[in-house]
């Protein structure tokens, strides 16, 4: 098996994309493939600085010092995969490209999709969110009201405008709403934001603080109406056990945990302790949110519109049908070049 990687230029869709830690205009993801026996696999890494400060040099780096470490049978996926955390921890993006790489290859040899692999059923996906960022209420307001293909909205708050943009997508749209303050506010803050927004009719609240604070979570869910998820608090499944009693749902994000193969785990260990899973993404393209849509028969929830979230994705995969994913049936991931 040979590891190769290239990097792919993105921008985002409308210029920008805006959250309360940061703002992303264009940036860069890689594109991994993994060669065996003339077969190839694809995967990919969206690296966040936020997370251990990986980029796209590192991402790189890794990828080919991996190539030391894959082994000759690609069907030990649980052996590779963990190999690859053990040995690049600092680099959650790198090693979850490999995964998808893996597991696609796989797939392509099997000659099944990758929910088959899984054991998972297409026809219980779930309906999938899109994502609105930060920008002035007016304008958040119209491109929630433009919205047509998707059945849940997912709007980026932790501003000092929270009430007024809610104000002005509600006046918008009937569409239901989940919120993201993305570690915006203190737990003070959070409390009182929540419970003023909660007429908005919002689903849930994800991330109103900073990692770091478990009790700090306990302490607001015990003050408010609305269901608490973490984020940035789940980056993978050591994080996990400190949440429970203290949260009501995470988000698995494949590109912060590592992969697939650490996703699930997580998954089952979140259900296993009363609470509910999103899986969500970073702007990726549809190699990543194919291969996470893949997962998505076992969770509650869906955040998977990160390809919509890119003004030009170079491949194509999973679809929308009244907002609801559909998973291709092509082999591995199903994904294909446009």
């Amino acid at each position: 098996m040979r590891l190769s990687a290239r990097a792919v230029k993105l921008s985002a869709s409308y210029g920008m994309f805006r959250i309360a830690r940061e703002e992303i205009t264009t940036f860069e993801n890689v594109v991994v493939e993994l060669e065996h026996e003339g077969v190839v696999g694809i995967g990919e890494a969206s690296p966040s600085a936020y997370y251990h400060g990986e980029n796209v040099d590192v991402v790189m780096e890794t990828v080919e010092a991996a190539n030391a470490h894959l082994g000759e049978d690609p069907f030990l996926i649980e052996d590779i995969t963990a190999r690859m955390a053990e040995t690049f921890p600092e680099a959650p993006a790198a090693v979850c490209g490999i995964d998808l790489a893996l597991h696609d290859l796989v797939g392509k040899l099997l000659d099944v999709p990758l929910y088959r692999m899984l054991g998972l059923d297409p026809d219980k996906t779930p309906v999938t969110s899109f994502t609105i960022g930060i920008e002035e209420p007016k304008v958040m307001a119209g491109r929630a009201a433009a919205v047509k293909d998707f059945k849940v909205l997912k709007i980026k708050i932790g501003t000092d405008r929270d009430e007024e943009i809610l104000s002005a997508i509600r006046d918008a749209t009937d569409l239901p709403i989940r919120v993201d303050a993305n570690i915006g506010w203190t737990k003070e803050q959070a409390v009182e934001n929540i419970n003023r927004l909660e007429r908005f009719d919002i689903q849930f609240v994800e991330q109103p603080i900073p990692p770091g604070d478990n009790e700090a979570l306990r302490w607001i869910r015990e003050r408010v109406g609305l269901p608490i998820m973490t984020d940035e608090s789940s980056i993978n499944l050591k994080d996990l056990p400190g949440l429970v009693g203290c949260v009501d749902a995470i988000n698995v994000k494949l590109m912060k945990c590592g992969g697939l193969r650490e996703a699930i785990r997580m998954i089952h260990f979140a259900h296993a302790h009363g609470m509910d899973v999103m899986l969500g993404c970073m702007l990726e393209t549809s190699i990543a949110i194919t291969a996470a849509a893949h997962l998505s028969p076992m969770v509650e929830y869906a955040d998977l519109d990160g390809n919509y979230l890119i003004a030009d994705d170079p491949f194509a995969g999973v679809t929308i049908d009244d907002g609801r994913l559909i998973l291709p049936d092509g082999p591995g991931l199903g994904v294909h070049e446009r």
